[in-house]
């Protein structure tokens, strides 16, 4: 089973004379494990792309499947609890950490597996555990704003893990990093699509930025105008 598929996914915002195809005939499938680049300028279609399939900004046309789960033909299929898909199969990386700034790195994790009704205990054993693998261990109790940019970052990648998502959506993650911060993320990504079998996609305007992905696609006018392997 494919993590993501999309079959024509296209976006359209207006009508008649005023209409702006922001996305156009989006086709391919994401396999579980696979991490995948989004690469394009500024207005390309790449955060279109990704918000569709973050079941946040409605397609006009095409197919959305996630984890065998039909999410949209011309439009989002009646009847389904988009809500609930979001926070069990999807998980979101900004640009922006966007933590609550009044709670601690822990506090910011756990509270991403109570809104998906974890037991405190339970998030608070699966926030400390995730944490400590990124590093973090030491930081558990630190606020947003005691943390560098590159902690602050791996606490939200954290957040984006804690309810163990098929499908991670990653929004310029390493934008406001240096290159060295930015690389390390980029490298834990591909390590957490490896070790989790989650679909890892990844919108960035860096090719410095995407050694080792799986594939990298290329969108222009919003359009995938290419697909290629990412440079080893």
């Amino acid at each position: 089973m494919y993590a993501v598929e999309v079959a024509g996914l296209t976006k359209i915002y207006g009508q008649g004379d005023t209409a702006v195809t922001a996305l156009c005939e989006a086709s391919f499938q994401i396999e579980p494990g696979e991490l995948v680049a989004i690469l394009g300028p500024s207005g390309s279609g790449k955060t279109t792309l990704l918000t569709a399939i973050g079941l946040i900004n409605e397609p006009t046309h095409g197919t959305l499947v996630i984890d065998g789960i039909a999410i949209a033909e011309e439009g989002w299929l009646p009847g389904l609890d988009l809500k609930t898909i979001r926070r069990e199969k999807l998980g979101f990386i900004f640009q922006a950490h966007n933590l609550i700034p009044f709670l601690s790195a822990l506090d910011n994790v756990i509270l991403a597996l109570e809104i998906n009704h974890q037991p405190r205990a339970e998030a608070k054993r699966r926030a400390t555990e995730l944490l400590t693998s990124l590093n973090l261990g030491h930081r558990l109790h630190n606020y947003p704003k005691a943390l560098s940019g590159g902690e602050a970052q791996r606490v939200a990648i954290a957040r984006a893990l804690a309810n163990r998502p098929k499908v991670i959506l990653a929004d310029e993650p390493t934008a406001a990093l240096d290159t060295e911060n930015g690389k390390n993320v980029m490298a834990l990504l591909k390590k957490i699509a490896e070790e989790n079998r989650s679909a890892v996609m990844v919108v960035t305007h860096d090719h410095r930025m995407v050694e080792g992905f799986d594939r990298i696609f290329q969108v222009h006018d919003g359009r995938i105008v290419r697909e290629e392997r990412a440079p080893a």
